[in-house]
């Protein structure tokens, strides 16, 4: 999440990086120190602290000074979900959210392919069970859907290829925003759970065509979720 900015203008992906990184989950508490977030972007700390800046402006932040101060996450995702926001954003993406629900069948199966063909650290494996329980246990529906992007990440970013952990990203950026806005359904979050095991247990026993077949039905139960309730 934190690659170097490569293309376009620093701040503006500066920020976008930063603001994708807090709503997927991908950090939930403190942001590394300016130098390290700096060095990890590949931007200017001023840049950096420009973007900070736009971001603690916009809710997303906030600074505090002293001793065991620094930036924090001050974003929260909605509880209650939105029909009316929703359809509005699903027509306003058009063919669009076709192609990003596709794109996610085939990138995601793909990762959890690779990390059942990875050789894992015992901290990758108990970070992949970590986010796993994380999600399982969450005490509501906003950290709910944040652990879900986070549990997603975590299998992109156990096998170590910056380009997948990217696409990812890219794909639970592009959905994330309508799975906030349609309800949680308790059924579904059970059959989430199963799955997201199943998942983990493929990968952790190196299992890749299990682990691809699991991820691809996963994959296909939300999207028929999110055509369903935004048709």
């Amino acid at each position: 999440m934190f690659r170097p900015v490569r293309d376009g203008n620093p701040f503006e992906v500066t920020v976008e990086r930063l603001a994708t990184a807090i709503r997927l989950g991908a950090v939930t508490d403190r942001l590394p120190p300016e130098r390290e977030l700096a060095g990890l972007l590949g931007v200017s700390r001023m840049t950096l602290r420009d973007a900070l800046q736009a971001l603690a402006d916009a809710g997303y932040v906030t600074s505090r000074r002293g001793r065991g101060g620094g930036t924090f996450v001050s974003y929260r995702l909605p509880i209650e979900p939105d029909a009316e926001r929703a359809h509005a954003v699903a027509r306003s993406m058009g063919e669009t959210l076709t192609h990003a629900l596709d794109y996610r069948r085939i990138i995601e199966p793909g990762a959890a392919a690779l990390a059942a063909g990875t050789a894992l650290s015992t901290a990758e494996r108990q970070y992949l069970v970590g986010c796993l329980e994380g999600a399982a246990a969450a005490p509501d529906d906003a950290v709910r859907r944040r652990a879900d992007s986070r549990f997603h990440l975590a299998i992109a970013s156990v096998t170590g290829n910056a380009p997948l952990i990217a696409a990812v990203a890219d794909v639970q950026a592009r959905i994330t925003g309508l799975l906030e806005l349609i309800p949680v359904l308790r059924h579904n979050i059970v059959h989430s759970d199963a799955q997201h095991a199943e998942i983990v247990a493929a990968i952790l026993e190196g299992d890749r065509d299990h682990a691809a077949a699991v991820m691809a039905r996963h994959c296909d139960a939300t999207a028929a979720l999110l055509r369903g309730f935004l048709r």
